[in-house]
């Protein structure tokens, strides 16, 4: 029997209402109400592999704190392990915006990148 799951895209502000219908497998049926195919490919993803980007802060050595994010999305499943690196990491001072403070967190192939400049 097929399960049917409603997304709302977020690829684009437009935010399709797509509605996913999936194979006793887990796998994708097919995908409606997606206005590109850039909503297929998310629908698919979404059910099949969810990703996110990870946003956080991290402190620097003076006690300043760094926005930080993944530069490209991990499994959400590894989410809390991914937190808890960047909870134990001490960043350098002086960062800019991009500066990598964690190369290939989890072995994820993302890097933590500073998303503001520390003073």
């Amino acid at each position: 029997m097929s399960k049917e799951r409603l997304l709302t895209c977020i690829v684009c502000p437009r935010g399709c209402q797509m509605r996913v219908l999936l194979s006793d497998e887990g796998k994708v049926e097919s995908v409606e109400g997606n206005f590109c195919k850039r909503g297929v490919t998310y629908a698919n993803d979404e059910c099949t592999n969810p990703k996110r980007t990870v946003t956080s802060t991290v402190r620097c050595k003076s006690g300043e704190v760094v926005s930080v994010k993944t530069d490209r999305t991990v499994p959400k499943g590894m989410m809390f392990e991914v937190m808890a690196e960047i909870n134990g990491t001490v960043a350098e001072d002086n960062l800019k915006i991009g500066d990598v403070i964690i190369e290939n967190v989890c072995n994820t192939g993302a890097n933590v990148v500073a998303t503001s400049n520390t003073k």
